[in-house]
Order: structure tokens, then C-alpha cells, then sequence
């Protein structure tokens, strides 16, 4: 009888602990997109917006989670299948919050898409403000040896050099393995899909808009009206502007991507990004497969015709960029058409990435 007693004991506390870890299981969020913003200006609702804001009102992330170990609270949908983070600026910021959130007990991001997007300078050879580009590569800017402009050799382009060079873009190039952190190129399938499924976006034209571009009388892309392309991005936290910089970009970028990336946009901080979702995807938290990054055009990078660079930056800050609610209405307006196909489309996305057929 007393073995009948501990047998019977050990079967209820089994199914107790069973019940827990199901109960648990259950409890895990799974989302279908990661929506992945930089900054926000004040609060997440009702006031003047930063990259969060528009997805908050928009999409109706009304459900606050606790984040201690990133930058802001996240926000959540109601059905929980569309998850929003603010990492914070710069590169350390969102290489940080981003490992958190993949690290984070409560969620399971295993088969979770994400879409970084946010604002951006843009290259005026290249688009105008306004504008959206998905990302083929990101590349970082921040790794390098650097000498002051005022002691640079005079046969050098630049004074910044590749890390473990001794001159400006020296080749061959550093062995793929140890240069992993320059250069991320985003799944080639699903950035076409992408941008198949919203090359046609309507953007926001204001008179702002076109009274800034007027300036850019020496590169007609800039002359044009907001359009979405695909180009190559520049991840630096420090923040750079001019024409000589802008040149640097363009060749950096060449440089890292072997000629396969052509530098588009600017931003601070997407190879921290893509880091931490690297190292993600090799602990099985994350599927760096399942990443798309859209930059939209708050500014160009650099002065136009007869302008100098200091005056050029002097325009552009924070909530004053030539064409910020644009950019930050063009980053809602384009990816939430990607996030919706997603969310809506899950029956076959969850466990088949999208792309666009074979012609």
C-alpha cells in the first residue's frame, strides 16, 4: 500500500510539473515580424514622432512589455503576432537590445521575421529625400585605422584604411572569416520580394520636399519625386557629412561588398543589427535569413551646388530633417505593406520564406 502511495504521488507531481511546462510553452510569444526602430522622440503616442511612433498609432501595439535589459519598454499587438523594439542609437545600442531581446525567455523569435527600418541620409546621385531603399548589403564604417585629415599622404584618397591595412582599400582583401563584421547581405529572395510588393508605394510629397531638392541642380536623381529602390546602406555611429565623406562611402562600400554593393543610404546603426542576429541564428534564437532592412530619406549626406558642408549640416537635426515626417511616414507606409503580407500570408511564410517566382 505505501509503494501504491509513492507511486501514486510521483504520477501527480509528474503531471503536475508536465501541466507547468505545457502551461509555460503556451505562454511564449511567438511573432510573425519584428518591427526593429532606433529612436523615438518622446513618448511612443501622441506627440512629435521618431521612428516608433507611426507603428505604435498604426498598427495598434498597444500592449506595454517591461525591457530592462534594452533601451525602451517593447510594444506589442493585440493577437501578439506584430512585436515592436526601439533599440537605441548607434551601433552599441542596437547590437545590445537586440541580443537581449533574442535572449529574452518570454519569446520565441525562431521563425520571427524582422524589419529593421528607419531614417536615413541618402546619396543625391542616387534618390531624394522621402525616398525608401531596401537594403542588399549593410556594411560597417566604424572598423578601421584612421590618420587626421591634416597628415593624410598625398597619393591617399582618404585617411581612413581598412582594419589590417596600411593604405586606403589595399588589396587582396582580409579572408572572408576575418572581415565577417564588415559587410552583411541581406537574403537576396526576400529583399526582391520585398521590393516587388512595394515598389509602387505612393510616398509623401510636400512643398518642403520640393523646394529642398531644387537645390541639387548637379544630380537628377535628387530632382525626382520620392520613389522605393534597392541600394546599399552604411552602418556608422559616427555621424558624417559632405561631399568628400560621401565619396569615402561610395568607395568603402565598393570596397567591403567586393563591388556587388552600390552605397544608397547612411545610417548608425545596422551591422550592430545584424551581429547580434547572427550570433542569434547560430544559437537557434533567430533566423538572420528572415531580415529585411528599410532606410527612408530624411536628408542628403552631403551639401548641394555652391553650399558648404558645415552649412549643409547645419539645416539637419533630429526632427528637423528636410524631409522627416516624409521619411518617417515613408518607413510606416512601405514596410507595413511587407509586415501585412507576412502576418496574413503565415499559414505558408511560417515555415517557407517568401520570394518572387522564377520568370
Amino acid at each position: 500500500m505505501q509503494q501504491l502511495h509513492r507511486v501514486s504521488r510521483a504520477l501527480v507531481v509528474g503531471a503536475f510539473v508536465l501541466l507547468s511546462l505545457v502551461s509555460a510553452a503556451a505562454d511564449v510569444i511567438r511573432p510573425r515580424v519584428v518591427v526593429v526602430a532606433m529612436f523615438e522622440i518622446g513618448e511612443d503616442t501622441g506627440d512629435m514622432p521618431g521612428e516608433f511612433q507611426y507603428w505604435v498609432e498604426r498598427e495598434k501595439l498597444d500592449r506595454v512589455l517591461p525591457f530592462p535589459a534594452g533601451h525602451r519598454n517593447l510594444r506589442l499587438n493585440a493577437d501578439g503576432t506584430v512585436l515592436g523594439v526601439v533599440t537605441g542609437m548607434g551601433n552599441s545600442n542596437a547590437a545590445a537590445s537586440i541580443m537581449a531581446l533574442g535572449l529574452d525567455p518570454r519569446f520565441d523569435l525562431s521563425k520571427s521575421y524582422w524589419l529593421i527600418v528607419g531614417i536615413a541620409g541618402i546619396d543625391p546621385a542616387d534618390g531624394s529625400v522621402g525616398s525608401a531603399v531596401w537594403a542588399d548589403f549593410t556594411v560597417e564604417g566604424d572598423l578601421g585605422h584612421e590618420i587626421d585629415a591634416r597628415e593624410i599622404p598625398a597619393d591617399w584618397k582618404t585617411g581612413y584604411v581598412p582594419m589590417r591595412k596600411k593604405k586606403p582599400y589595399q588589396l587582396p582583401m582580409q579572408p572572408a572569416a576575418e572581415r565577417v563584421d564588415n559587410a552583411y547581405q541581406f537574403n537576396p529572395d526576400l529583399l526582391r520580394w520585398a521590393y516587388e510588393l512595394t515598389k509602387d508605394t505612393e510616398l509623401m510629397e510636400t512643398p518642403e520636399i520640393l523646394k529642398f531638392r531644387s537645390h541639387y541642380t548637379d544630380t537628377p536623381n535628387a530632382l525626382k519625386s520620392p520613389s522605393v529602390s534597392i541600394g546599399s546602406n552604411l552602418a556608422s555611429s559616427t555621424y558624417w557629412h559632405g561631399k568628400l565623406l560621401n565619396e569615402w562611402a561610395n568607395d568603402w562600400v565598393h570596397y567591403y561588398t567586393e563591388g556587388r554593393g552600390n552605397y544608397v543610404t547612411t545610417a548608425m546603426e545596422d551591422t550592430g543589427t545584424m551581429r547580434s542576429l547572427t550570433n542569434l541564428t547560430r544559437a537557434g534564437r533567430a533566423d538572420v535569413n528572415r531580415v529585411l532592412l528599410l532606410r527612408t530619406a530624411s536628408n542628403h549626406d552631403m551639401q548641394w551646388p555652391g553650399a558648404t558642408a558645415a552649412e549643409s549640416l547645419d539645416g539637419e537635426s533630429i526632427g528637423h530633417y528636410s524631409a522627416f515626417i516624409p521619411s518617417v511616414d515613408a518607413a510606416h507606409r512601405v514596410g507595413s505593406r511587407v509586415v501585412h503580407a507576412l502576418v496574413e500570408g503565415w499559414s505558408r511564410y511560417e515555415n517557407e520564406i517568401p520570394s518572387v517566382p522564377a520568370p
